[in-house]
């Protein structure tokens, strides 16, 4: 089945000027061929392996980007303006594109309108959501208005979706802040947090904890709208990502991910996951939702900041004293009172490994 082609003529002139702007650059000398990243309408009889990033040049975006080309996929990145499209071509020229580029096209779409992002999934077998938001003063911080906006872009891509006949399948990247924030005042919590466990939004609004925020809103109305949409989604719940130099390139992020760290830190809850595992992560998933052997939520992390030496670390990464992260010990009246686990998506990742190697 070929990709279905809009009518919408200004559609198809900003996907034309993006993808000429990004392929320009490697035009041939000898025969004027483009060669680069090519237009999703050319792309044929590849369906089932045609997916869509969105907010596919940040930090996480793009090595999922980078992850699914490598297991053989077409990637559709959705960029929402000029300068998106624009990062993306300064990381084709810098080499850090992974794959074939040839099997990566661009569209641009707005996620306040619905429409537009039917338009860009079109032909799809599956959409990423990958959730990634930046501050809009450039500033290195996550205030409220974008936690209500996290929310309202959340409903309008699983609603566009839900309404695209070729999507069969949503991965929405939340995060572990949306697991564990939790009200304790009134009565005992079970120690263990695991992917059923949700955060408590009067919590994170007393608190302002706005990146929780955020991240709880956009995943419950996914799964309200996947309930009566019947859309097939999973959720994601990662803890901070890191990875090469993740602060400097992923720092709106990873400042309003930390807010509340001393207290993740004494209750240790305080995670991180390698940009790359993650990716993986969603690759697995993915897969997995293809047999039904993937439902539900899923918490992924590599490492939880135990001691003083690993705090230390971590805020050495990130440019940050270290006091931020693990505060004073006489600051801790219930240390390590909670377990994280991670391992329902442990054993579904074991599962897809096996399978890849031809084991039972």
């Amino acid at each position: 089945m070929g990709i279905a082609r809009t009518h919408d003529e200004d559609y198809e002139t900003r996907e034309f000027k993006t993808l000429v702007a990004l392929a320009a650059m490697e035009r041939r000398k000898d025969n004027g061929e483009l060669k680069g990243l090519t237009s999703h309408s050319s792309i044929v009889d590849l369906q089932d392996k045609l997916v869509c990033v969105t907010s596919g040049v940040s930090f996480f975006g793009f090595a999922l980007v980078n992850r699914l080309l490598l297991h053989g996929y077409f990637v559709r990145v959705l960029v929402a303006n000029q300068e998106d499209v624009e990062k993306l071509r300064e990381m084709e020229v810098s080499g850090e594109m992974m794959g074939c580029k040839s099997k990566i096209s661009v569209v641009m779409a707005k996620r306040n309108e619905i429409q537009g992002l039917m338009e860009a999934f079109d032909g799809c077998c599956g959409v990423f959501h990958t959730s990634s938001f930046a501050d809009p003063a450039g500033l290195s911080g996550y205030p409220k208005s974008m936690a209500e906006m996290e929310g309202k872009a959340s409903e309008n891509v699983m609603k566009a979706c839900a309404r695209t006949p070729s999507v069969k399948h949503c991965v929405l990247t939340s995060s572990l802040l949306a697991c564990i924030w939790r009200d304790n005042s009134q009565y005992e919590l079970p120690p263990l947090v695991n992917h059923n466990c949700w955060s408590n939004e009067s919590l994170c609004v007393d608190k302002k904890l706005w990146y929780a925020l955020g991240k709880l809103k956009a995943e419950k109305v996914a799964w309200k709208i996947a309930e009566e949409m019947s859309l097939n989604l999973t959720t994601i719940c990662p803890g901070l990502i890191t990875g090469h130099k993740f602060s400097y390139r992923n720092p709106t992020a990873t400042i309003a991910y930390l807010k509340g760290a001393q207290e993740m830190y004494a209750n240790g809850l305080l995670a991180t996951v390698d940009v790359r595992r993650l990716a993986e992560a969603h690759v697995s998933v993915f897969e997995a939702m293809k047999t039904t052997t993937a439902f539900g939520r899923y918490i992924c992390f590599d490492r939880i900041i135990q001691c003083e030496d690993e705090a230390e670390k971590l805020a050495d990464e990130i440019g940050i004293p270290r006091n931020k992260i693990s505060g004073n010990s006489s600051d801790f009246v219930f240390p390590n009172c909670f377990e994280l686990s991670n391992k329902k998506l442990a054993n579904l990742m074991s599962r897809t490994l096996r399978s890849c190697h031809g084991e039972s």
